[in-house]
Protein backbone atom coordinates (compact mmCIF):
# COMPACT_ATOMS: atom_id res chain seq x y z
CA UNK A 1 0.00 0.00 0.00
CA UNK A 2 3.21 2.80 0.33
CA UNK A 3 4.14 1.97 -2.92
CA UNK A 4 0.39 3.21 -3.95
CA UNK A 5 0.62 6.46 -2.42
CA UNK A 6 2.57 9.31 -4.35
CA UNK A 7 5.01 11.73 -3.45
CA UNK A 8 2.28 14.25 -2.30
CA UNK A 9 0.77 14.50 1.50
CA UNK A 10 -0.53 11.33 2.71
CA UNK A 11 -3.32 11.89 4.41
CA UNK A 12 -4.95 8.54 6.23
CA UNK A 13 -8.14 8.64 7.75
CA UNK A 14 -9.81 6.22 9.54
CA UNK A 15 -13.58 5.47 9.79
CA UNK A 16 -16.38 6.07 6.88
CA UNK A 17 -18.61 7.74 9.89
CA UNK A 18 -20.25 11.22 9.83
CA UNK A 19 -16.87 12.44 11.27
CA UNK A 20 -14.70 10.56 8.45
CA UNK A 21 -16.74 11.64 5.72
CA UNK A 22 -16.89 15.27 6.26
CA UNK A 23 -13.48 15.24 6.30
CA UNK A 24 -12.74 13.56 3.03
CA UNK A 25 -15.58 15.66 1.44
CA UNK A 26 -13.65 18.77 3.17
CA UNK A 27 -10.06 17.45 1.17
CA UNK A 28 -11.82 16.82 -1.99
CA UNK A 29 -9.61 19.96 -3.81
CA UNK A 30 -6.51 19.31 -1.84
CA UNK A 31 -3.21 18.34 -3.34
CA UNK A 32 -2.53 15.27 -1.46
CA UNK A 33 -3.25 11.24 -1.55
CA UNK A 34 -6.32 10.54 0.77
CA UNK A 35 -6.74 6.93 1.70
CA UNK A 36 -9.66 6.37 3.88
CA UNK A 37 -9.77 2.89 6.12
CA UNK A 38 -13.18 1.34 7.29
CA UNK A 39 -13.89 -2.47 8.16
CA UNK A 40 -17.17 -1.87 6.62
CA UNK A 41 -17.97 -0.94 3.11
CA UNK A 42 -21.11 1.27 4.43
CA UNK A 43 -21.92 4.71 5.79
CA UNK A 44 -24.82 4.20 8.28
CA UNK A 45 -27.09 6.77 8.90
CA UNK A 46 -27.03 6.00 12.49
CA UNK A 47 -29.81 7.81 14.09
CA UNK A 48 -32.35 5.93 11.94
CA UNK A 49 -30.99 2.90 13.11
CA UNK A 50 -33.82 2.06 15.21
CA UNK A 51 -36.30 2.40 12.43
CA UNK A 52 -34.56 -0.62 10.99
CA UNK A 53 -34.22 -2.61 14.28
CA UNK A 54 -38.59 -2.00 14.60
CA UNK A 55 -39.05 -3.03 10.70
CA UNK A 56 -40.23 0.72 9.46
CA UNK A 57 -37.18 0.92 6.67
CA UNK A 58 -34.53 -1.53 5.04
CA UNK A 59 -30.86 -1.48 5.91
CA UNK A 60 -30.71 -0.42 2.38
CA UNK A 61 -32.76 2.74 2.82
CA UNK A 62 -30.16 4.26 5.11
CA UNK A 63 -26.99 3.15 4.47
CA UNK A 64 -24.28 4.17 1.06
CA UNK A 65 -21.42 2.15 -0.02
CA UNK A 66 -18.27 4.46 1.37
CA UNK A 67 -16.25 3.70 -1.92
CA UNK A 68 -18.90 5.55 -4.18
CA UNK A 69 -16.90 8.44 -2.59
CA UNK A 70 -14.22 7.98 -5.19
CA UNK A 71 -16.60 7.99 -8.51
CA UNK A 72 -17.00 12.39 -7.55
CA UNK A 73 -13.29 12.27 -5.44
CA UNK A 74 -10.44 11.98 -7.53
CA UNK A 75 -7.83 12.40 -4.89
CA UNK A 76 -9.69 9.98 -2.80
CA UNK A 77 -9.10 6.08 -2.47
CA UNK A 78 -10.97 3.32 -0.24
CA UNK A 79 -9.52 0.29 1.60
CA UNK A 80 -11.47 -2.16 3.37
CA UNK A 81 -9.60 -3.06 6.23
CA UNK A 82 -9.58 -3.53 10.06
CA UNK A 83 -6.98 -1.12 12.24
CA UNK A 84 -4.72 -3.55 14.04
CA UNK A 85 -1.82 -1.25 14.77
CA UNK A 86 -0.68 2.33 14.71
CA UNK A 87 3.10 3.94 15.06
CA UNK A 88 2.99 7.36 16.13
CA UNK A 89 6.52 8.12 16.22
CA UNK A 90 6.86 6.43 12.42
CA UNK A 91 3.69 7.53 11.37
CA UNK A 92 2.29 4.53 10.47
CA UNK A 93 -1.21 2.47 10.68
CA UNK A 94 -1.59 -1.27 10.01
CA UNK A 95 -5.04 -2.60 8.80
CA UNK A 96 -5.55 -6.01 8.19
CA UNK A 97 -7.58 -6.10 4.81
CA UNK A 98 -10.04 -9.84 3.92
CA UNK A 99 -7.54 -11.68 1.53
CA UNK A 100 -4.86 -9.42 0.89
CA UNK A 101 -3.12 -9.76 4.79
CA UNK A 102 -1.97 -6.65 6.34
CA UNK A 103 -0.94 -3.21 5.23
CA UNK A 104 1.49 -0.84 6.64
CA UNK A 105 0.05 2.31 5.21
CA UNK A 106 2.51 5.40 6.35
CA UNK A 107 0.59 8.91 6.50
CA UNK A 108 1.33 12.89 6.82
CA UNK A 109 -1.61 13.77 7.86
CA UNK A 110 -3.90 10.77 10.25
CA UNK A 111 -7.77 11.26 11.15
CA UNK A 112 -8.96 9.30 13.60
CA UNK A 113 -12.95 9.13 13.11
CA UNK A 114 -13.89 5.44 14.24
CA UNK A 115 -16.63 6.23 16.33
CA UNK A 116 -17.68 4.42 19.54
CA UNK A 117 -19.62 0.81 20.64
CA UNK A 118 -22.24 0.31 23.12
CA UNK A 119 -20.99 0.86 26.83
CA UNK A 120 -21.96 -1.65 29.60
CA UNK A 121 -20.77 0.21 32.43
CA UNK A 122 -18.04 -2.61 33.52
CA UNK A 123 -20.56 -5.38 32.90
CA UNK A 124 -19.84 -6.52 29.78
CA UNK A 125 -21.15 -9.99 30.43
CA UNK A 126 -24.69 -7.85 29.87
CA UNK A 127 -23.99 -8.08 26.17
CA UNK A 128 -24.88 -11.41 25.44
CA UNK A 129 -28.32 -10.91 26.71
CA UNK A 130 -28.91 -7.21 25.81
CA UNK A 131 -27.52 -6.41 22.40
CA UNK A 132 -27.07 -2.70 21.54
CA UNK A 133 -27.57 -0.60 18.54
CA UNK A 134 -24.73 0.58 16.34
CA UNK A 135 -24.83 -0.96 13.26
CA UNK A 136 -26.58 -2.55 10.72
CA UNK A 137 -26.03 -5.76 11.73
CA UNK A 138 -27.51 -4.73 15.66
CA UNK A 139 -30.37 -3.36 14.04
CA UNK A 140 -31.15 -6.24 11.79
CA UNK A 141 -30.63 -8.54 14.65
CA UNK A 142 -33.01 -6.69 17.53
CA UNK A 143 -35.44 -6.51 14.41
CA UNK A 144 -35.26 -10.40 14.59
CA UNK A 145 -34.74 -10.89 17.80
CA UNK A 146 -38.49 -8.76 18.63
CA UNK A 147 -40.15 -9.92 15.53
CA UNK A 148 -39.38 -13.79 16.94
CA UNK A 149 -40.65 -13.10 20.19
CA UNK A 150 -44.33 -12.60 18.97
CA UNK A 151 -43.80 -15.46 16.63
CA UNK A 152 -42.69 -17.46 19.74
CA UNK A 153 -45.66 -16.22 22.03
CA UNK A 154 -48.04 -17.41 19.12
CA UNK A 155 -46.69 -20.71 19.58
CA UNK A 156 -46.63 -21.55 23.44
CA UNK A 157 -49.67 -22.28 25.45
CA UNK A 158 -48.01 -21.37 28.39
CA UNK A 159 -49.13 -18.20 29.78
CA UNK A 160 -46.72 -17.26 31.55
CA UNK A 161 -44.06 -17.68 28.86
CA UNK A 162 -46.30 -16.07 26.85
CA UNK A 163 -46.00 -12.86 28.72
CA UNK A 164 -42.24 -13.44 29.39
CA UNK A 165 -41.76 -13.19 25.42
CA UNK A 166 -44.09 -10.09 24.96
CA UNK A 167 -42.18 -8.35 27.55
CA UNK A 168 -39.55 -5.78 26.26
CA UNK A 169 -37.15 -4.13 29.00
CA UNK A 170 -35.04 -1.44 27.31
CA UNK A 171 -32.21 0.04 29.54
CA UNK A 172 -31.19 3.61 28.59
CA UNK A 173 -33.70 6.59 28.18
CA UNK A 174 -31.99 8.91 25.91
CA UNK A 175 -32.79 9.90 22.91
CA UNK A 176 -31.76 6.68 21.33
CA UNK A 177 -33.61 4.10 23.86
CA UNK A 178 -37.16 7.06 23.74
CA UNK A 179 -36.99 6.84 19.71
CA UNK A 180 -36.82 2.96 20.20
CA UNK A 181 -39.61 2.81 22.37
CA UNK A 182 -42.20 5.00 21.22
CA UNK A 183 -41.33 3.30 17.33
CA UNK A 184 -41.93 -0.34 19.17
CA UNK A 185 -45.38 0.74 20.84
CA UNK A 186 -46.68 1.53 17.23
CA UNK A 187 -45.19 -1.49 15.99
CA UNK A 188 -47.13 -3.29 18.63
CA UNK A 189 -50.24 -1.71 18.83
CA UNK A 190 -51.18 -0.44 14.84
CA UNK A 191 -48.38 -2.22 12.43
CA UNK A 192 -48.93 -5.85 14.33
CA UNK A 193 -52.39 -5.64 14.86
CA UNK A 194 -54.86 -8.85 13.52
CA UNK A 195 -51.67 -10.36 12.75
CA UNK A 196 -51.64 -13.19 15.02
CA UNK A 197 -54.82 -15.78 16.15
CA UNK A 198 -53.36 -16.48 19.33
CA UNK A 199 -52.07 -13.32 20.92
CA UNK A 200 -52.83 -9.46 20.78
CA UNK A 201 -49.62 -7.99 20.13
CA UNK A 202 -51.06 -4.53 21.56
CA UNK A 203 -51.23 -6.44 24.92
CA UNK A 204 -47.19 -6.42 25.09
CA UNK A 205 -45.79 -4.72 27.78
CA UNK A 206 -42.83 -2.12 26.82
CA UNK A 207 -40.48 -1.33 29.96
CA UNK A 208 -37.58 2.14 29.31
CA UNK A 209 -35.04 1.83 32.44
CA UNK A 210 -32.93 4.48 33.33
CA UNK A 211 -30.56 5.27 36.69
CA UNK A 212 -31.20 8.92 36.07
CA UNK A 213 -34.03 10.70 37.34
CA UNK A 214 -35.80 11.28 34.42
CA UNK A 215 -36.46 10.53 30.80
CA UNK A 216 -33.74 12.59 28.47
CA UNK A 217 -31.43 13.71 31.19
CA UNK A 218 -29.38 15.77 28.92
CA UNK A 219 -32.72 17.80 27.66
CA UNK A 220 -34.56 20.41 29.74
CA UNK A 221 -36.79 19.04 32.98
CA UNK A 222 -39.57 20.25 30.73
CA UNK A 223 -38.93 18.26 27.67
CA UNK A 224 -38.94 15.47 29.99
CA UNK A 225 -42.10 15.63 31.73
CA UNK A 226 -43.36 16.14 27.95
CA UNK A 227 -41.75 13.14 26.86
CA UNK A 228 -42.59 11.41 29.57
CA UNK A 229 -46.23 11.91 29.59
CA UNK A 230 -46.11 10.90 25.64
CA UNK A 231 -44.32 7.75 26.41
CA UNK A 232 -47.10 6.85 28.98
CA UNK A 233 -49.68 7.77 26.51
CA UNK A 234 -48.21 5.29 24.12
CA UNK A 235 -48.55 2.63 26.62
CA UNK A 236 -44.36 2.63 27.80
CA UNK A 237 -44.19 2.06 30.75
CA UNK A 238 -41.14 4.67 32.69
CA UNK A 239 -38.88 3.66 35.50
CA UNK A 240 -36.22 6.05 36.23
CA UNK A 241 -33.76 6.31 38.90
CA UNK A 242 -33.46 2.68 39.42
CA UNK A 243 -30.07 0.54 38.29
CA UNK A 244 -29.87 -2.69 36.45
CA UNK A 245 -28.31 -4.93 38.52
CA UNK A 246 -28.43 -8.43 36.41
CA UNK A 247 -29.25 -8.86 33.00
CA UNK A 248 -29.85 -12.58 31.55
CA UNK A 249 -31.59 -15.33 29.61
CA UNK A 250 -34.96 -14.41 31.85
CA UNK A 251 -34.89 -10.39 31.92
CA UNK A 252 -33.38 -8.05 34.60
CA UNK A 253 -33.21 -7.13 38.04
CA UNK A 254 -33.47 -3.34 37.87
CA UNK A 255 -33.89 -1.78 41.12
CA UNK A 256 -34.22 -5.23 43.33
CA UNK A 257 -36.86 -6.15 41.64
CA UNK A 258 -36.85 -8.78 38.82
CA UNK A 259 -38.56 -7.99 35.05
CA UNK A 260 -39.46 -11.47 33.28
CA UNK A 261 -38.12 -10.75 29.69
CA UNK A 262 -36.76 -12.18 26.23
CA UNK A 263 -36.22 -9.08 25.22
CA UNK A 264 -33.49 -6.64 26.65
CA UNK A 265 -32.24 -3.81 24.81
CA UNK A 266 -29.07 -2.01 26.22
CA UNK A 267 -29.13 1.56 24.74
CA UNK A 268 -27.48 3.23 27.92
CA UNK A 269 -24.68 4.12 26.51
CA UNK A 270 -21.42 4.16 24.48
CA UNK A 271 -17.76 4.48 24.86
CA UNK A 272 -15.15 4.96 22.03
CA UNK A 273 -13.78 2.41 19.88
CA UNK A 274 -10.37 1.31 20.84
CA UNK A 275 -8.28 3.32 18.74
CA UNK A 276 -7.50 6.07 20.37
CA UNK A 277 -5.82 3.69 23.49
CA UNK A 278 -4.43 1.64 20.54
CA UNK A 279 -2.42 5.15 19.90
CA UNK A 280 -1.12 5.50 23.49
CA UNK A 281 -2.78 8.90 23.93
CA UNK A 282 -4.63 9.96 26.66
CA UNK A 283 -8.41 9.26 27.33
CA UNK A 284 -11.22 10.26 29.31
CA UNK A 285 -13.20 7.55 31.52
CA UNK A 286 -15.23 6.32 28.14
CA UNK A 287 -11.78 6.01 26.37
CA UNK A 288 -12.34 9.42 24.26
CA UNK A 289 -9.01 11.22 23.26
CA UNK A 290 -8.58 14.24 24.79
CA UNK A 291 -8.07 16.48 22.12
CA UNK A 292 -6.44 20.01 22.19
CA UNK A 293 -8.21 23.21 20.39
CA UNK A 294 -7.25 21.94 16.75
CA UNK A 295 -8.76 18.77 17.77
CA UNK A 296 -5.25 17.16 17.96
CA UNK A 297 -3.43 14.56 20.01
CA UNK A 298 0.26 15.02 18.31
CA UNK A 299 1.35 17.15 15.25
CA UNK A 300 -0.65 15.78 12.39
CA UNK A 301 -2.81 13.30 14.09
CA UNK A 302 -6.31 14.85 14.96
CA UNK A 303 -8.82 12.89 16.41
CA UNK A 304 -12.87 13.49 15.39
CA UNK A 305 -16.30 12.56 16.58
CA UNK A 306 -17.61 9.94 18.99
CA UNK A 307 -13.57 9.20 19.56
CA UNK A 308 -12.56 12.63 20.73
CA UNK A 309 -13.28 14.73 23.58
CA UNK A 310 -13.40 17.78 23.28
CA UNK A 311 -14.76 20.46 25.95
CA UNK A 312 -15.73 23.75 25.19
CA UNK A 313 -16.88 26.76 27.03
CA UNK A 314 -16.48 24.28 30.02
CA UNK A 315 -18.97 21.68 29.14
CA UNK A 316 -18.04 18.96 26.55
CA UNK A 317 -19.55 19.16 23.08
CA UNK A 318 -21.62 16.21 22.77
CA UNK A 319 -21.48 12.96 20.74
CA UNK A 320 -24.05 13.42 18.46
CA UNK A 321 -23.95 13.39 14.56
CA UNK A 322 -24.00 17.02 14.23
CA UNK A 323 -20.94 17.45 16.49
CA UNK A 324 -18.53 14.89 14.04
CA UNK A 325 -19.80 16.53 10.96
CA UNK A 326 -18.12 19.98 11.79
CA UNK A 327 -15.40 18.42 13.61
CA UNK A 328 -14.28 16.26 10.74
CA UNK A 329 -14.95 19.08 8.19
CA UNK A 330 -12.96 21.73 10.46
CA UNK A 331 -9.96 18.59 10.14
CA UNK A 332 -10.32 18.68 6.80
CA UNK A 333 -10.04 22.31 6.10
CA UNK A 334 -7.57 22.97 8.61
CA UNK A 335 -5.42 20.10 6.74
CA UNK A 336 -6.29 21.92 3.07
CA UNK A 337 -4.48 25.47 4.88
CA UNK A 338 -1.51 23.82 6.44
CA UNK A 339 -0.81 22.54 2.75
CA UNK A 340 -1.37 25.94 1.43
CA UNK A 341 1.27 27.84 4.40
CA UNK A 342 -2.08 29.61 6.36
CA UNK A 343 -2.68 29.47 9.85
CA UNK A 344 -5.36 27.34 11.98
CA UNK A 345 -8.03 29.01 13.80
CA UNK A 346 -9.26 26.67 17.06
CA UNK A 347 -12.40 24.52 16.15
CA UNK A 348 -15.67 26.03 17.71
CA UNK A 349 -18.79 23.67 17.76
CA UNK A 350 -22.41 25.35 16.96
CA UNK A 351 -24.82 23.85 18.59
CA UNK A 352 -27.65 23.68 16.41
CA UNK A 353 -29.96 21.45 19.21
CA UNK A 354 -31.19 18.50 20.08
CA UNK A 355 -33.81 16.69 18.53
CA UNK A 356 -36.25 13.78 19.64
CA UNK A 357 -39.08 12.09 18.09
CA UNK A 358 -41.06 10.48 20.24
CA UNK A 359 -43.95 8.37 17.58
CA UNK A 360 -46.25 9.61 15.17
CA UNK A 361 -46.77 13.29 14.86
CA UNK A 362 -44.54 14.07 17.78
CA UNK A 363 -41.11 15.69 18.49
CA UNK A 364 -39.02 17.86 20.66
CA UNK A 365 -36.85 20.31 19.95
CA UNK A 366 -34.09 22.00 22.37
CA UNK A 367 -32.05 24.46 21.43
CA UNK A 368 -30.63 26.43 24.51
CA UNK A 369 -33.68 28.48 26.12
CA UNK A 370 -35.39 27.40 23.10
CA UNK A 371 -37.94 24.36 23.24
CA UNK A 372 -40.79 23.18 21.12
CA UNK A 373 -42.35 20.32 20.35
CA UNK A 374 -45.78 18.18 18.54
CA UNK A 375 -46.34 17.72 14.90
CA UNK A 376 -44.70 21.03 13.66
CA UNK A 377 -41.42 20.23 15.07
CA UNK A 378 -42.10 16.47 14.35
CA UNK A 379 -42.11 17.88 10.65
CA UNK A 380 -39.10 19.63 10.95
CA UNK A 381 -37.42 16.47 12.47
CA UNK A 382 -38.42 14.32 9.11
CA UNK A 383 -37.59 16.99 6.93
CA UNK A 384 -33.76 17.41 8.48
CA UNK A 385 -33.43 13.57 8.54
CA UNK A 386 -34.18 13.11 4.90
CA UNK A 387 -32.43 15.49 3.74
CA UNK A 388 -29.38 14.65 5.98
CA UNK A 389 -29.22 10.52 4.33
CA UNK A 390 -26.42 9.87 2.47
CA UNK A 391 -27.87 9.55 -1.35
CA UNK A 392 -30.52 10.51 -3.14
CA UNK A 393 -31.93 7.56 -3.46
CA UNK A 394 -31.93 7.20 0.37
CA UNK A 395 -33.76 10.24 0.23
CA UNK A 396 -36.85 9.23 -1.96
CA UNK A 397 -37.11 5.75 -0.39
CA UNK A 398 -37.44 6.97 2.95
CA UNK A 399 -39.60 9.43 1.82
CA UNK A 400 -41.69 7.08 -0.02
CA UNK A 401 -41.96 4.46 2.51
CA UNK A 402 -42.38 7.02 6.14
CA UNK A 403 -45.43 8.24 3.96
CA UNK A 404 -46.95 4.54 3.07
CA UNK A 405 -46.23 3.92 7.14
CA UNK A 406 -47.77 7.54 7.74
CA UNK A 407 -51.05 6.66 5.79
CA UNK A 408 -51.42 2.87 6.62
CA UNK A 409 -49.84 2.09 9.78
CA UNK A 410 -47.76 -0.65 7.94
CA UNK A 411 -43.72 -1.52 8.15
CA UNK A 412 -42.18 -2.64 4.86
CA UNK A 413 -39.01 -4.96 6.39
CA UNK A 414 -40.57 -6.89 8.93
CA UNK A 415 -38.43 -9.83 8.05
CA UNK A 416 -37.26 -12.49 10.13
CA UNK A 417 -33.32 -13.05 9.44
CA UNK A 418 -32.86 -16.97 9.39
CA UNK A 419 -28.96 -16.31 10.24
CA UNK A 420 -30.13 -14.65 13.35
CA UNK A 421 -30.60 -16.16 16.63
CA UNK A 422 -34.11 -15.28 18.22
Amino acid sequence: MAGAMSAKARIVILGGGFGGIAAARALRHADAEILLIDRRNHHIFQPLLYQVATAVLSSAEIAAPIRQLEVGQRNLSVLLAEVTGANLAERTIEASAPGSGVHKVPFDYLVVATGSRPSYFGHDEFARHAPGLKNLNDAEAIRTKILGAFEKADATDDEGERERLMTFVLVGAGPTGVELAASLAHLVKTTLRNNFRHIDPAKARIVLLDGAGRVLPTFSARASRDVARRLDKLGVKVMTGVKVETVDENGVIAGGSRIPSATVLWTAGVEASPIPRMLGTPTDRAGRALVDSLLRIAPGVFVVGDAASFTQDGHPVPGVAQAAIQEGRYVGELIVNALEGRAAKPFRYFDLGNMAVVGKNYAVLQRGMLLTSGFLTWLVWAFVHILSLPQLQNRLRVQRQWLWSYLTGQRGSRLISETSTT
